[in-house]
Order: structure tokens, then sequence, then C-alpha cells
């Protein structure tokens, strides 16, 4: 006779081959109205996994919503993960990627950078590229005038 105490498959969890660096989409059942369930996928980067594979191990994803970066822990053996695809793995050389935070950041600050000094939208930027390859077309050919008056 086999007794069930929790809802999760907890060899499968166990088994569960997640690691720093990989992107993984975590199935979450939220609770609408009473009794009613709902999934909905998180898909982000791990940054850390905790605790190894015991009771209450843990582990990190971030994903960048909207220009804002988001993360959530999830302990390992919990009944409202349903369930954790691996959508891509990379090689990392850290077990922690708490760094990414900041790298993102700094990225993003180029980025806005970038856009402040072009211009914003690439339209604009277009534009603003072939007034400046006017300007420069204007300013060489007074230099061609001047030269030919100095000729003759």
């Amino acid at each position: 006779m086999v007794m069930k105490i929790s809802p999760v498959d907890i060899k499968a969890r166990k088994t569960l081959d997640i690691r720093p660096g990989d992107t993984v989409r975590v199935w979450q059942k939220i609770e609408e109205e009473k009794g009613k369930h709902r999934l909905q996928a998180f898909e982000g980067l791990i940054l850390a996994r905790k605790h190894g594979t015991e009771a209450g191990a843990t582990f990190t994803v971030r994903r960048v919503l909207s220009g804002v970066g988001v993360e959530k822990i999830f302990p390992l053996y919990s009944p409202m993960i349903d369930k954790v695809e691996i959508v891509k793995r990379s090689r990392v050389r850290r077990a922690k990627l708490y760094y990414i935070r900041e790298k993102v950041s700094r990225e993003a600050r180029r980025q806005l950078r970038r856009t402040r000094i072009m211009g914003g939208t690439p339209k604009e930027e277009s534009k603003l590229e072939a007034e400046a390859e006017a300007d420069v077309r204007e300013a060489s050919e007074p230099a061609a005038v001047v030269e030919e008056m100095k000729t003759e």
C-alpha cells in the first residue's frame, strides 16, 4: 500500500536537472476564484539554485517584462508548480548569476543613451544621418570652389 502525502511527484522534481544559465518555462497554478485554477507560464533565466534537492530547495528565475526586471523564487517541491520545462541550455562559469542584474541595467542605460544621442526613433535616426551626409557634402563643395578660384 502506497501512501501519497504530497500532490507533487517528488522523484521527478529531484531528478529535474535545472542549472544556473538555463532558460526555463515554469507553469504555475494560479487560483482564480473559489477552487478554480489556471496555469500561467513564467519564462526566464535561472540565476541561482539553492539547497540542492532537500525539502527547502529553491531556484530563482529572472525575466524582463516591459523593461522591468522581474525575479521569482520558486520552491522546488511546491504543489503550485505544475511543471518546469527547460527551453534552452547555456554554459556558464558561475554557480550564481546575480551579476546579470547589473549587466542588464547597464546595457539598458547604454541603449537609452544611444537613442537620446541619435534622436529617438529609427526614422528620426535615418533623417539625422541623411542631414549629416548633406552637411558633409555642402562642407566639401565650397572647398572645391575655393580651389578652382585659386587656380584661376
